[in-house]
């Protein structure tokens, strides 16, 4: 979505995760919720496990409810008429993730399979209440960059290369080490067959302009900033135990 679109969307220009493992990467999340009273659409767009005022100031209000209803919304819907009457229609939303190509044929759902699952993801690593990474996670920080202020300082410059849209992660990889990568658009680390950096995420920053252009504008960095204030490192930690086994 452009600027634009986004400005359309939202009325300013007129009058408004997954549980077991991935291959040989696991994670630990509340399951994206499918539907079984509509085999057509089996997948549905999870509630926020907070009320959309409940990040203020750091995101507010108006971005939280158009981002997860309208955006999010529109992925799961996308991705549903995407997969129905193809292959992938009688898989998971993980073996869909492990098996989409950058074939043209897959595209709506390599788009909308990473929106789904690269949302349902984020709202879990938000919390209203402050949080603090555990001493176990500070010294696996510690030991893979060096010092927490050198982890910081490189998920930020991730975050703020992106260029245009996309997400800052931070992963675990295949020997367990963490490290810190970057996606275009809504490509994610656990697409086997597209990204080159593969790993369990554990964090995640959406740097699409709709996740923050009401508030902060073209501001991303006050953006950035503004999330570390609101990270739910209980849901990292539990990612990363996963993640390591």
């Amino acid at each position: 979505m452009n600027k634009r679109e986004f400005i359309k969307l939202t009325g300013l220009a007129g009058a408004a995760v997954l549980s077991g493992p991935l291959s040989s990467l696991a994670t630990a999340a509340a399951p994206v919720k499918t539907n079984a009273a509509d085999p057509k659409a089996p997948f549905v767009l999870p509630a926020l496990p907070y009320g959309y005022d409940a990040l203020e100031p750091n995101i507010d209000k108006l971005t939280m409810e158009i981002h997860h209803d309208k955006h999010h919304g529109a992925y799961v819907k996308n991705l549903n008429d995407a997969v129905n009457n193809t292959p992938y229609a009688s898989l998971t939303l993980e073996q869909i993730l492990n098996k989409v190509s950058t074939n043209p044929a897959d595209k709506a759902i390599r788009n909308n399979g990473g929106g789904h699952y690269n949302h349902s993801l984020f709202w879990t690593i938000l919390s209203p209440q402050k949080t603090s990474p555990s001493d176990k996670l500070k010294a696996a920080i510690n030991k893979d960059f060096g010092s927490w202020e050198t982890f910081q300082q490189k998920f930020n410059d991730a975050a703020k290369s992106v260029f245009g849209s996309g997400w800052a992660w931070v992963i675990v990889t295949k020997d367990r080490k963490l490290a810190i990568t970057s996606t275009p658009n809504q490509d994610n680390p656990l697409m086997t067959n597209i990204v080159k950096d593969l790993g369990a995420p554990i964090l995640a920053l959406d740097v699409w302009e709709h996740a923050y252009y009401l508030h902060y504008q073209n501001k991303r960095p006050d953006y950035i900033n503004a999330f570390w204030n609101v990270i739910n490192w209980n849901e990292v930690e539990k990612r990363y135990k996963a993640a390591i086994g």
